[in-house]
């Protein structure tokens, strides 16, 4: 990973885009990906579509989802401590001492998930945190002055906690679900242009919105776009660390490669090739197994009106939908390389039907 391209994630892991309010990253994904598409678009809840060589019939979908877990302002009461439901599968565990940023009508606001300190509670009867007693402290003394500070029921909340790395092999953030896939998708843009690669067919490069709360971005631009295929990226649980259950939840694991998920909403022959390719190109992959759904974009596309051929490629990550969620730098090339060599390898009107 060059210099700019690490400068580019890292800013884009530090930016907010919360579900339904994606705008302000995908204005940051689109800057940086301009110099590398032929052109773009934006449908009406904000997913982005950057096009390469726009115009041919034979279509063909890289994509990942831009939004990240939250907190909607539910309810402000008489001393100014505010109560949140979520937006998205946010984990009312980890809130507790939390900093957040209120993004209110007036700007950002600053605030604090409270919690009594351990020496006043009683612990015979320990209080867990819950939607029920968990609050934000913006710092005022009363409703009126939380309202003045533009906040108001249906404002958005974040947690706030910027990327670092650990031990130069790792990089640490919130919402590496799934900001990792868009700078992904984005860097295969990147090394296209770079490299000069014409591509016989229209490649889209997606990043779709309110992927956390059904897939609802991915379902309307499957519908839009119409692709004759799809491949997602999404991030999958690195099973090696603490607290989980191999046998039940598969053995996947941080550098270890791209994780290719073999499920029914995964079509076969794409999956082979995708396989076809990395063994080719001597990447290191791992397997997973879906027994339904992949719970990913993937089933949007895949089940979409017309049916699209779709495989998904996981990034193993650590600590899902936490503010410390962590996945390393050497997967992260290996999920570039394996969808670029993918792209570059394929022919334009190539049928994955099973017979004809």
């Amino acid at each position: 990973m060059n210099a700019k391209s690490k400068k580019f994630l890292h800013s884009y892991l530090n930016n907010n885009s919360p579900v339904g309010f994606e705008s302000p990253g995908q204005k940051l994904w689109l800057d940086y990906l301009k110099p590398y598409i032929d052109e773009y678009e934006v449908d009406v809840y904000g997913t982005a579509i950057a096009v390469i060589n726009p115009g041919c019939d034979y279509k063909v979908v890289l994509e990942a989802h831009a939004d990240e877990i939250s907190w909607f302002v539910n309810y402000i009461d008489d001393k100014g401590y505010i109560y949140v439901v979520r937006n998205g599968g946010s984990d009312h565990q980890i809130a507790p001492s939390m900093r957040v940023k209120l993004h209110g009508d007036k700007g950002a606001v600053d605030g604090v998930f409270g919690w009594p300190a351990i020496h006043v509670r009683d612990r015979s009867k320990e209080p867990q945190p819950s939607l029920k007693n968990l609050s934000i402290d913006v710092g005022a003394d009363n409703k009126e002055e939380v309202e003045k500070m533009g906040i108001h029921v249906g404002t958005v909340v974040t947690f706030e906690a910027d990327a670092m790395e650990l031990n130069k092999k790792y990089v640490v953030a919130r919402a590496l679900d799934n900001r990792a896939g868009g700078f992904m998708i984005a860097e295969v843009a990147r090394l296209l242009k770079e490299k000069k690669k014409k591509l016989p067919f229209t490649l889209y490069i997606v990043n779709a919105v309110q992927e956390e709360v059904g897939l609802r971005g991915a379902e309307m631009v499957s519908r839009r776009i119409k692709p004759d295929l799809a491949i997602v990226t999404d991030v999958c649980h690195d099973t090696h660390s603490p607290m989980y259950n191999k046998k039940e939840q598969g053995d996947t694991k941080c550098g270890g490669g791209p994780c290719l998920t073999t499920g029914p909403a995964v079509q076969n022959n794409l999956l082979k090739m995708i396989i076809d390719v990395a063994d080719k190109k001597k990447i290191p992959f791992q397997r997973m197994a879906a027994s339904r759904w992949t719970g990913t974009d993937t089933d949007a596309f895949a089940y979409s009106d017309i049916g699209v051929a779709s495989a998904l490629i996981s990034l193993p990550l650590k600590y899902m939908h936490t503010t410390v969620e962590t996945v390393a730098y050497d997967d992260i090339d290996a999920v570039i390389k394996l969808m670029y060599e993918f792209v570059i390898q394929l022919k334009a009107g190539h049928d994955f039907r099973y017979f004809k």
